[in-house]
């Protein structure tokens, strides 16, 4: 009996049992993940009278969404939070990818403290950060301003995309480096011409969080941009559900339509998500 215990543990099978356990845990976390986002659909097709019944949907309509769609500035949201995310992801990706190549490839004075300091930046909690970040873009006259809201969510996203980026250009070898420089290419150009088409897959990554950083944001939207027409997504579904009144039918259907461009782009970059997260891991 022993001599079987051993070579069951040596060959790693598992115990029926803990077979069974384990099927069932992972069932719930399933059901726990897609519960949220199936409901709120499920509510978006679902009467206003009937957004808080538990019933599935009895009476399907598309009122929400033509409401939503032609007597909200909801299509004015979306065009503000397409430029900014669009600044953002493309200003985010090139300014990570510059910063993480420097910090890989080259030794300068400074440069530990830097990279300490793009960690540092992270830790600070959002709601610290919207005050002095509201006195500093109000003095540069960046309020209700597109290019205000980009700055500001760039200090989220390229700290942490540096760092990333930084662990993936040193999984490249240098000899390609060396090579371009053989061939009389300047530094920025051994980096665009050869180094950066090597780097898809942390710059999917990267674009994808920074993506998904500005489309998803709340805090910093709602803080810095006023007036319905300068709100972003984030800002304007606060204007379904607030004090004054609640139209959740119309905010669950906004919800479906805000998910479906991030689904479209997670599709798109999914492919090199889980290449460029490791690549960016293996070294720091």
């Amino acid at each position: 009996m022993a001599r079987t215990r051993i070579r069951t543990r040596i060959r790693g099978q598992r115990h029926p049992l803990a077979s069974v356990g384990l099927h069932l845990a992972l069932a719930l976390a399933a059901v726990l993940a897609v519960f949220p986002p199936l409901w709120l659909l499920v509510t978006s097709f679902k009467p206003k009278n009937d957004a808080f019944t538990t019933s599935l949907v009895t009476h399907f309509t598309l009122d929400n969404y033509s409401h939503v769609l032609t007597g909200t500035s909801f299509l004015t949201w979306f065009g503000n939070s397409v430029v900014v995310v669009g600044l953002t992801t493309v200003l985010g990706v090139f300014t990570a990818a510059t910063t993480g190549y420097a910090v890989s490839r080259f030794r300068f004075p400074g440069m530990r403290p830097l990279m300490w300091l793009l960690l540092l930046t992270q830790m600070f909690p959002v709601a610290v950060l919207i005050v002095p970040l509201y006195n500093l873009l109000a003095a540069l006259g960046l309020l209700n301003q597109p290019l205000g809201l980009v700055l500001t969510y760039l200090t989220i996203a390229v700290p942490f995309c540096a760092w990333m980026m930084k662990g993936f250009f040193d999984t490249i070898p240098v000899e390609i480096d060396e090579a371009g420089r053989v061939d009389g290419l300047n530094p920025f150009g051994t980096f665009w011409r050869l180094v950066l088409p090597l780097a898809r897959p942390g710059l999917a990554v990267t674009g994808f969080y920074t993506f998904v950083t500005a489309w998803a944001e709340v805090a910093y939207a709602s803080a810095f941009m006023t007036g319905e027409e300068n709100l972003t997504l984030a800002g304007g579904l606060q204007t379904f559900v607030n004090q004054y009144g609640s139209d959740w039918g119309s905010m669950t259907a906004a919800a479906v339509i805000i998910a479906v461009p991030a689904a479209l782009v997670f599709a798109f970059a999914q492919r090199h998500l889980v290449s460029g997260l490791t690549a960016g891991t293996t070294k720091g």
